[in-house]
């Protein structure tokens, strides 16, 4: 298995680590890794902040540098879409014609962003690759006090505001859910950072939508009309699955893989964003977005392809910077029924601790990295942590882990 060939479809953070980490753990054959993007492969989490900010620029979000990809013989092939595979010939097709070889074949194509079904979405940019976020900086540069418009109050929503604010814009965001991050956090945690973006002069709209964009304005479907100079989307993504079910794999809401990332195919994989895959966390198939999912699942699907399967069993965490807000989330906190608030959401230094019954399925950590870095051990032995324990008073969870230890 070892000089049998790998083509991974798909440069991102996930694509990259199976390249990367097929050498590291000693794979001798050829290893193709094809992008869609001219640049070779980068980190996308910057896109919205320093990078966007100015303060870094493309050499900067890099993963590897180019003479990486030579010295370890991976073949990098950079602004070709792979547009089909014949798995009984096992060869990608290029859109170029031409075609590739494989032995085994990663699927980590990514996702898209969800397209606005509204009058006038043409007027509207995305923030997803660095070709988006240059278009962005172009619009912004050299200019103050332009009437931004955010659609959408999620991690890339909520970051975007926090940089063009910073940068002496004026700044909406509008969200059609009850509250911003709706599916992502708490609603303490929520709350937190909707009330800073207040604080900081953004006006943030729950509880609407957009009803058409038109150059220099966007109609709500309250009836508001706001003057944008630019319009920004950040309302979710679409798994790019198109080629993997031409090929016969199945699709749902991504590409479907077991828990070692397999398809139904046993040379093919998929990791990252695409991948729908049998969780061990939450018993059932499920997707995420993540920089930690995609490292993961691309150094786990490369065991699997040099013969050291094991199912993919990683917790998940994120992150996310706002201003002067560090989050951090450990484990899913999606559908927790209790969530329990340690600390002073008004001292800007909380954590939720969110729970599904009397377990504990995730940690959100504003500004208590102590909390997320303990959490994440908590959840991943699975030590008992009730919502009556942390809900005592003057509950400290370093306290509370030593009292446990000793």
């Amino acid at each position: 298995m070892r000089g049998e060939s790998v083509v991974v479809v798909g440069a991102g953070q996930a694509g990259c680590q199976v390249a990367v980490s097929l050498r590291e753990q000693g794979h001798r054959g050829p290893i193709t890794l094809i992008g869609d993007e001219q640049a070779a492969p980068y980190q996308r989490p910057p896109l919205t902040k320093a990078y966007l900010a100015g303060e870094t620029d493309l050499a900067g979000l890099v993963l590897r540098q180019d003479s990486y990809y030579e010295d370890h013989g991976i073949k990098l092939v950079r602004g070709e879409r792979v547009i089909g595979v014949d798995r009984s010939a096992r060869v990608a097709v290029l859109g170029c014609a031409r075609t590739v070889s494989y032995d085994h074949l990663v699927f980590a194509t990514g996702a898209r962003p969800r397209p606005l079904p509204i009058p006038g979405a043409e007027h509207v940019l995305n923030l997803r690759t660095v070709a988006d976020a240059d278009a962005i900086r172009q619009k912004l540069d050299g200019q103050i006090g332009l009437d931004v418009v955010v659609i959408g109050g999620g991690f890339i929503g909520l970051e975007f505001a926090a940089v063009v604010r910073k940068l002496r814009h004026e700044v909406t965001v509008v969200e059609t859910q009850p509250r911003v991050m709706q599916r992502a956090v708490s609603a303490d945690t929520a709350l937190h950072l909707t009330n800073r973006h207040r604080s900081e002069g953004v006006q943030v709209l729950t509880g609407t939508g957009v009803a058409a964009v038109k150059e220099g304005f966007v109609e709500l479907t309250d009836g508001t009309v706001l003057v944008a100079d630019l319009v920004v989307a950040g309302i979710g993504v679409i798994p790019n699955a198109e080629v993997a079910q031409r090929s016969g794999l199945a699709v749902d809401n991504g590409i479907v893989v077991d828990a070692h990332l397999r398809t139904i195919d046993q040379r093919v994989h998929a990791v990252g964003d695409c991948a729908r895959f049998a969780s061990t966390l939450t018993g059932g198939l499920t997707r995420l977005e993540s920089v930690q999912n995609a490292t993961d699942q691309g150094s786990c699907v490369a065991s699997a392809i040099l013969g050291s399967a094991e199912p993919y069993t990683a917790l998940p965490w994120f992150w996310s910077d706002q201003y002067d807000v560090k989050l951090q989330i450990a484990g899913l906190t999606d559908g927790h029924d209790r969530a329990v608030t340690v600390g002073d959401p008004a001292e800007g230094k909380f954590s939720v601790f969110c729970f599904r019954g009397d377990k504990l399925v995730g940690i959100e950590a504003c500004n208590r990295p102590i909390d997320f870095l303990m959490g994440r051990r908590i959840l991943e032995a699975g030590n008992a942590l009730t919502p009556e324990i942390v809900a005592r008073p003057g509950f400290d969870l370093r306290a509370s882990q030593q009292q446990k230890a000793a």
